[in-house]
């Protein structure tokens, strides 16, 4: 019943990384608007990748969707500082949470599915998700740890930060948006890091699986 269960979060993740700000280029939705309904697909849409996971785990899941999802709009409305950041922090906590669920699926089993797969994706994604928050609160923060930012994104949350952070997971680094304070330029070098380990552990399981799964069948 929760074979394709990762579908959803995949769906969310493109509609929250490309679908939202797109929206914002071409004047679809105001970036107050964006956030909100980035966020809200985002949360909940993402949830049902929780099912089959344990009743606990998605029950903690749904509560923070739904706590993430108030903090957000509360924030978007009000513009206050304190519940910009909790909100940052609810959103972190549910990508970490997806992540957890993700990577548990892709590393037990021998057996190579699309559920398998399309977490591995997933997980990735969620990697670049994970750092645009972070990177998105330590400009909240600290003020000018980044140049090249625009008014928008130096001043709450932006589709530019998942534009850095993309750019810097895949190491692909265009320059127009660097990272100038110590941390800044730590939590960069961190996910080029961690992006490219990723990559290699997981062709490297998903390789050891196909190969366990082959001889499996030819026994």
């Amino acid at each position: 019943m929760h074979t394709n269960r990762f579908s959803f979060l995949l769906v969310a993740l493109l509609i929250f990384i490309l679908g939202v700000p797109i929206a914002v280029d071409v004047d679809l939705v105001s970036l107050k608007l964006a956030r909100i309904l980035g966020v809200t697909c985002l949360l909940a849409i993402g949830i049902w990748s929780l099912r089959g996971a344990g009743r606990r785990l998605f029950v903690f899941g749904m509560a923070t969707v739904i706590v993430g999802i108030g903090l957000n709009l509360a924030s978007v409305l009000h513009q206050d500082n304190v519940l910009h950041i909790a909100s940052m922090l609810a959103i972190l906590l549910f990508v970490c949470i997806a992540i957890f669920n993700a990577f548990r699926d892709i590393l037990i089993g021998n057996e190579i599915n699309s559920n398998r797969i399309v977490g591995a994706v997933c997980v990735y994604l969620l990697l670049g998700v994970i750092w645009s928050i972070l990177y998105d609160v330590l400009e909240f923060l600290q003020p000018g740890a980044f140049k090249g930012l625009t008014q928008s994104a130096s001043a709450a949350w932006s589709p530019d930060w998942l534009y850095f952070s993309f750019v810097t997971i895949t190491t692909l680094g265009y320059g127009d948006i660097t990272p100038v304070s110590q941390t800044a330029r730590s939590l960069a070098f961190a996910e080029a890091v961690v992006g490219q380990f990723y990559i290699a552990i997981l062709v490297a399981g998903l390789v050891s699986a196909y190969i366990s799964e082959k001889q499996g069948n030819s026994s």
